[in-house]
């Protein structure tokens, strides 16, 4: 099997939150997000850095290079330990930053990641769009598109962190075409980031088909990843409420991995398994308490699709 894959980078950024707690600002249009309960907040905060540190040893012995970095929490920043939403990287050296729908989740952008990106891989340019938060334009990243590296699509749930206007001008600069559709979950609410419901791997891609409310624009996408040569493999309500479309693959030393979380692996189906596991090996990763904020695996991980210097 090749290894190289434009979909799947061999190193990532991921940031270890030291006060973590399901973010208030972020809860009316989250439906993912839990109460921690009863349990204190030093003690939500404690087990999230641990689970976030493991979930980067596990990677690192899969042979995924991991550049952690650690969020003291000094500015107010509960969902720090989501990097993916803030940055992204693309081949030939260029960098996004992005505008944020929540304004404490604006503080999460910083200057060393990106001069850490600088200094070990090659960066041309740095598109900086977080100056259109006033304007009330918002595109989260990764986290608002899922993007297909090879077929240069970026597939986009309409949201309130996602605006077609700052879509439209992502696509021009990065040369991806736009295809956005409607959600609707159980509760009546669109799905707040396209990437709790669908994952783009290099031979196969999950997704959460009947969230999405257009029937037209459900065949649609479903046609553009078949014709992309991916096996699709259709994931029901419950397994997207256990995160299963909320997984990224990577390149490991022996091959692809799927990192997702253990909720996750364990509402596939052997089917589902045995098909994904054609091409990479099934990464779990336990970050239950992580996944109370309304995120899981691949919104951790902030792939790097640079070449390095």
């Amino acid at each position: 099997m090749n290894i190289h894959s434009l979909q799947a980078p061999g190193a990532v950024v991921m940031i270890r939150p030291h006060r973590f707690h399901p973010n208030p600002e972020t809860a009316q249009d989250n439906g993912f997000q839990s109460s921690a309960g009863s349990r204190g907040a030093a003690d939500i905060a404690a087990m999230a850095y641990a689970e976030a540190g493991t979930a980067a040893e596990r990677l690192r012995e899969a042979g995924v290079e991991v550049h952690l970095f650690e969020d003291h929490g000094e500015r107010d920043t509960p969902d720090s330990v989501f990097p993916n939403n803030w940055f992204s990287t693309h081949g030939g050296g260029h960098v996004a930053l992005y505008p944020m729908y929540s304004p404490n989740r604006r503080r999460e952008r910083r200057g060393d990641v990106i001069e850490m990106l600088k200094s070990r891989y090659r960066v041309q340019d740095v598109i900086d769009y977080s100056g259109l938060e006033p304007d009330g334009l918002f595109l989260e990243g990764t986290g608002a598109m899922v993007l297909d590296h090879a077929e240069r699509v970026a597939y986009t749930a309409r949201s309130n962190r996602a605006s077609e206007v700052m879509l439209e001008r992502f696509c021009t600069h990065f040369n991806f075409e736009p295809l956005v559709f409607s959600t609707e979950g159980e509760d009546g609410r669109p799905t707040y980031h396209t990437n709790v419901m669908m994952c783009i791997a290099t031979q196969f891609a999950m997704v959460g088909f009947d969230l999405i409310s257009e029937p037209a624009r459900r065949a649609e996408v479903r046609r553009r990843l078949e014709h992309s040569g991916r096996s699709v493999i259709d994931l029901s309500l419950r397994q997207i409420a256990s995160f299963a479309g909320n997984a990224m693959e990577l390149t490991g030393k022996q091959g692809r991995v799927l990192a997702l979380s253990s909720r996750a692996a364990d509402s596939l189906t052997r089917e589902q398994r045995n098909l994904i596991e054609k091409s990479a090996q099934l990464l779990p990763l336990a970050v239950p308490t992580i996944e109370l904020a309304g995120g899981s695996v691949r919104c951790m991980l902030a792939g790097i699709h640079l070449s390095k210097r």
